[in-house]
């Protein structure tokens, strides 16, 4: 596909919900992207406290959440890869399986970019792809200066979407189910049929 673009939403997804949709759909539409790759996570280094539910599961809510879509799509690329996952390995796997030509944009909240400096390979990254960041609620300014002095070439990459603001989050969710409240504001129907039939988070 010749000077095409492509966007990779990357997450846990645990689980997948309206807000990661909503952000999708605006940088699709705002960056003229002809897909939206959703990758969930296999074993993500920053979350290594947490118990993560089982790829197998997080893999379906995001295909039942997709499915009705066209331009979104889903990778099953990071979980096919063991140990821990980085996004520069992630970038540089797409890139090489990309037409030159092609636009790759790294989708991301501000909250998850101000740990920028910390990731592997922060500056490798930037190289290979251009940064889409969203605003989150609660984190709607970006210290654009203090992460391009710790990473060159951050601002050159970087492109801010603005995205809606929907205060949703996975966390949210896990305790809402355990607490036998509704999620059905939060996630799509055949998401939270899933959570319901396969006893998620209780």
């Amino acid at each position: 596909m010749v000077g095409s673009a492509v966007g990779i939403l990357g997450g846990t997804f645990d689980p997948v919900h309206l807000g990661h949709l909503a952000i999708a759909e605006e940088v699709q539409k705002k960056l003229q992207l002809d897909e939206v790759l959703f990758m969930p996570a296999g074993q993500p280094w920053l979350k290594g406290q947490r118990e993560i539910t089982p790829a197998e599961h997080r893999l379906e809510m995001v295909m039942l959440a997709t499915a009705s879509t066209p331009r979104f799509e889903v990778s099953t690329l990071e979980l096919e890869r063991p140990g821990s996952t980085y996004t520069v390995d992630t970038m540089a796997q797409m890139r090489a399986s990309l037409n030159r030509t092609t636009d790759l944009f790294f989708i991301v909240g501000f909250d998850s970019l101000a740990d920028l400096p910390r990731w592997k390979e922060p500056d490798r990254l930037v190289k290979l792809c251009r940064v889409a960041a969203v605003r989150r609620p609660g984190h709607t300014e970006l210290d654009v200066d203090g992460i391009d002095a710790a990473v060159p070439g951050f601002r050159k990459s970087l492109v801010v979407v603005d995205a809606p603001l929907l205060d949703i989050s996975a966390s949210d969710i896990r305790k809402r189910v355990a607490d036998g409240l509704p999620i059905t504001d939060m996630v799509p129907e055949a998401v939270a049929r899933y959570i319901a039939e396969n006893d998620l988070y209780r």
